[in-house]
């Protein structure tokens, strides 16, 4: 493909930027949405016909010598190769989605332009992420869309909490990103080069031995910036608390783009993270840790967008888990279902809020698929995607994930399956108490009940549909399938093979594999019916916080983790900084006002010399002739 049309794909989303940003308080409101959809959905034509002529080898464009220092040479270069090509699939398909959608659900916002500005530039940086053909883009990506996240999460900055949760994640993703850093810098010291290409070759061929020191610590220092950009645990807080943002960029952020940065990251540095199974055990150790920590505290949130955002960090933990035992392939399935019914999911919430007048506690709703029934039916394939249920998008990907965890570590899988069920009852709880049952909102909330708009529903319906059918794309041998994703994606991981021939061993016979899907669907299907004879037949509302003890108030307030930061980190760093400021200010003030009165003392004593007497000035004139000749004649 011409070069020329591949650098079109991060450039349109920034012209976009550039017109609605430079631009916002002139160009017609009726223009703005247009410009901001057009440009994302350019940059997605132009990936398709990428896709088309993508002819399985590796192609890099090279669009201008960057940076030389010694013999390190860094060039402004994209990568076109399976897994960008997939990522470009995703980032501009469903971020188109999401712009379209914001069309609607932006319209009254006085900040419309700004908007659509923040978003194009976001989906510029993301695209930077996933086509540079370096450490070094990538990292001009990641820290874009962590610029972009907080402009974005704080876009209503009138409202304090808002402000504050941009920035925790602006903080705290800096934090993880210190890692990342100083992971690209020893790969700049040991392997004189940040190109993948290089990188990988040398690596598979450089005589590096399985968990060499150094391939262990960059790859745990990368992991460090993947913990920070993906939510995992003990940098996770910031993303449930992201959804103080406009819904649609909740959606983006927690769908398409910036979450799945992390996974993106280690799957294409898979040759290194292969030469370091230590590593790779504590990448799966945190995620599994991850997925049942943020799946417990997703049983007893209340708000309809926290119990998504806890969803988004327990699925992220299972794409950390399968890379944890090498299934590369899994995870980038994962990631990819995972956008579709998550980008549903949040932008259903965002047509229930739409409809409800801002009101997110699914306690004060009930009853609303008869007003909304577009989007209750895509809300409802969306939550029966991610339960697992066969055959839905969420079934393969979580499968075959599961399939790979077993082959490794049976206590694991069992736990996955615990996370599974979990996730299946919390989001039939959701499902259950906003959609179904008696109206629980004001008369006035409900005489405003009704569908959103054409620009909303559309992107739903569109979206329902991929979470439907989206696990297609790779259904394994067992249920007559071609693994067709699993084949595209195999050139990837030829180093891998190459370095670590253990890690892809194992293979389970077709029994096996019915037995384990029977496990994950029973189990999926018995929270569900519990859920069902709580929610429905019981009719159950969830308590009001103050009536909820326990464990489950534990939960409520998740583990009270956030106040544990809060004691151990932010109070003691802003009582040191206090302390800081108070001594620098009283340094400042001593050196300041001291001189000023010193220069005040000395002026008043030398005021007394002049006192307008003649006789005086005479008698200080011989004294000063006396005291020189003295100095001459005698001392000198």
């Amino acid at each position: 493909m011409s070069p020329s049309l591949l650098i079109l794909i991060p450039l349109l989303p920034l012209i976009g930027f550039a017109i609605n940003g430079i631009g916002f308080r002139h160009v017609p409101k009726s223009l703005v949405g247009v410009i901001g959809s057009a440009a994302t959905l350019g940059a997605f034509i132009i990936s398709i016909l990428a896709w088309n002529s993508f002819d399985g080898q590796p192609q890099v464009v090279k669009l201008f010598d960057w940076i030389s220092i010694g013999q390190l040479t860094i060039p402004f270069s994209f990568q076109i190769d399976q897994l960008s090509l997939l990522m470009l699939m995703v980032v501009t398909g469903v971020g188109s989605l999401i712009h379209i959608y914001s069309i609607g659900y932006m319209h009254h916002d006085e900040g419309f332009g700004k908007f659509f500005a923040f978003l194009n530039l976001f989906l510029f940086f993301m695209l930077l992420l996933v086509m540079g053909s370096n450490y070094v883009i990538m990292f001009i990506g990641w820290e874009g869309v962590g610029l972009c996240s907080y402009l974005l999460i704080g876009f209503w900055n009138k409202v304090t909490n808002y402000n504050n949760a941009a920035r925790k994640a602006f903080i705290m993703n800096r934090i993880g990103d210190l890692g990342f850093l100083l992971g690209i810098f020893m790969i700049i010291q040991h392997f004189g080069s940040v190109e993948y290409i290089e990188v990988f070759n040398k690596a598979a061929n450089g005589g590096f031995g399985i968990n060499d020191t150094v391939i262990v610590t960059i790859t745990a220092l990368l992991f460090v910036g993947a913990m920070g950009k993906s939510a995992q645990i003990p940098l996770y807080t910031w993303l449930p608390d992201a959804m103080a943002g406009p819904t649609p960029v909740s959606a983006l952020i927690h769908a398409a783009t910036m979450v799945t940065a992390g996974i993106y990251m280690v799957i294409r540095s898979n040759v290194l993270y292969s030469l370091a199974p230590a590593t790779l055990g504590f990448v799966g150790g945190i995620g599994l840790v991850t997925a049942l920590v943020a799946a417990s505290i997703g049983l007893y949130q209340n708000d309809i967008k926290k119990v998504l955002a806890y969803s988004t960090v327990s699925q992220l933990g299972y794409m950390f888990l399968a890379l944890g035992v090498g299934a590369y392939t899994s995870a980038m399935f994962h990631v990819m279902t995972h956008a579709f019914f998550k980008a549903l999911l949040f932008l259903g919430a965002g047509s229930v809020i739409h409809a409800m007048s801002d009101e997110q506690d699914i306690r004060n709703m009930g009853g609303l698929r008869k007003h909304l029934p577009v989007t209750f039916w895509t809300f409802t394939i969306a939550t029966f995607a991610i339960a697992g249920i066969f055959p839905l998008s969420g079934f393969f990907s979580k499968d075959e994930i599961l399939a790979h965890v077993f082959e490794h570590n049976k206590i694991m899988w069992a736990l996955g399956i615990v996370g599974a069920m979990m996730t299946a009852f919390y989001m039939f709880r959701l499902l259950f108490v906003t959609f179904f049952g008696n109206f629980r909102g004001t008369h006035e909330q409900e005489h405003h009940l009704h569908e959103s708009p054409a620009t909303m529903t559309i992107p739903l319906m569109v979206l329902a549909v991929l979470s439907a059918v989206g696990g297609l794309m790779n259904i394994p041998h067992v249920l007559g399938g071609g693994e067709a994703l699993g084949h595209f994606m195999a050139p990837l991981f030829e180093g891998s093979k190459q370095v670590n021939p253990a890690l892809f061993e194992g293979h389970l016979d077709h029994s096996t594999e019915y037995i384990l899907m029977g496990v994950s669907v029973g189990a999926a299907v018995l929270a569900i019916g519990f859920a069902y004879s709580l929610f429905i037949s019981k009719a159950v509302v969830p308590a009001a916080d103050k009536d909820v003890t326990g464990f489950p108030k534990v939960l409520q307030n998740k583990y009270y983790i956030d106040e544990l930061y809060d004691s151990v980190f932010v109070k003691p760093i802003s009582k040191l900084s206090d302390i800081l400021y108070s001594f620098g200010e009283f340094l400042i003030d001593v050196i300041v006002n001291g001189s000023g009165r010193l220069v005040q003392f000395l002026g008043g004593r030398l005021r007394l010399l002049q006192t307008g007497e003649t006789g005086f000035y005479v008698f200080a004139m011989v004294i000063g002739i006396v005291l020189v000749l003295a100095w001459n004649f005698l001392i000198k």
